[in-house]
């Protein structure tokens, strides 16, 4: 592992142990109302996008773990699992865009927690891969913290609109 990269692994344990947490909690909550998620059009896709986000903070704090892993492969990986991530978020907005009736702000709201993250992490792995590795991770960390957030924020916002 870079020494960089080793600075930082106290950080990716506490983030993979705190993150997985929360996805399995996550998981669990949408087991029970998942007849109901399942008959929205967009309450599927925001959960799964959610997941997405805290399994993305997940891989790329787990990959920060590696031993002896070259900081540009790191980096390289982590632009790869974001991309992966993003194509969940690409299909939220599609879909939330899609709704008839419903304001443009209000679109641009159920659409915007998730793409922080992605932005942070794609900014983070360009950095690295730019050779700025401490920026980089900066950004990264950044993305996880932001993952948390964002899919806590579109969880929370999907199980209100369950009760509604």
């Amino acid at each position: 592992m870079s020494e960089l990269l080793d600075t930082w692994s106290e950080f990716n344990v506490a983030m993979v142990g705190a993150t997985a947490a929360l996805a399995g909690l996550l998981i669990v909550a949408m087991s029970v109302n998942i007849s109901t998620i399942m008959q929205s059009k967009t309450m599927p896709a925001r959960l799964a996008a959610s997941i997405a986000a805290l399994v993305l903070a997940i891989v790329v704090c787990a990959l920060g773990l590696i031993p002896g892993q070259p900081l540009v492969v790191y980096g390289l990986t982590i632009l790869a699992a974001t991309l992966g991530a993003g194509v969940f978020q690409w299909h939220v907005i599609s879909l939330v865009f899609r709704q008839p009736g419903v304001p443009t702000n209000y679109r641009i709201g159920q659409s915007a927690a998730g793409v922080f993250p992605i932005v942070a992490f794609l900014l983070g792995g360009g950095l690295v891969v730019a050779g700025q590795g401490e920026a980089g991770l900066v950004a990264a960390a950044i993305g996880s913290i932001l993952s948390i957030i964002a899919a806590l924020l579109m969880a929370w916002v999907v199980l209100v609109e369950l009760l509604r």
